[in-house]
């Protein structure tokens, strides 16, 4: 299965009735394995901050997550493993893989809880398949 497939039929399915605003499957280092049309063009040193809040929990919080110029509000995560960012009605929740970040962000009538779901449950996935 291709990566833009996990995208596209894994991140951006039908969630009763609604989508995943955007989604992406991001390596390491940054580079781009497959997105969704939608998924804003973020910046290299925003990918950096994301991996050094995975390494050490909790540098984000003080500043932020931004993605793509935009700022989310920290919100609980699970150390080393998923970041969530919250802004106003939508919001933002990044798994880490060994290879990868999942990415998912989310607006209104979508919840947190649902944009979770979707995202950690590809992550856990990936895992186990030693991706």
């Amino acid at each position: 299965m291709s990566w833009q497939t996990y995208v596209d039929e894994h991140l951006m399915c039908d969630i009763e009735g609604q989508h995943l605003t955007s989604a992406a499957i991001i390596g390491h280092d940054g580079s781009v394995w497959a997105q969704s049309e939608s998924f804003p063009q973020f910046k290299p040193e925003e990918i950096i901050a994301i991996m050094t809040d995975f390494a050490e929990p909790g540098s984000l919080a003080p500043t932020g997550l931004f993605l793509a110029g935009t700022k989310y509000m920290v919100i609980q995560g699970e150390g080393g493993a998923v970041i969530r960012g919250k802004k106003g009605a939508g919001g933002v929740t990044i798994k880490k893989t060994s290879q990868a970040l999942i990415f998912g962000v989310y607006d209104e009538p979508l919840t947190p809880g649902q944009c979770n779901m979707v995202v950690e449950r590809l992550g856990d996935y990936l895992v186990d398949q030693g991706l």
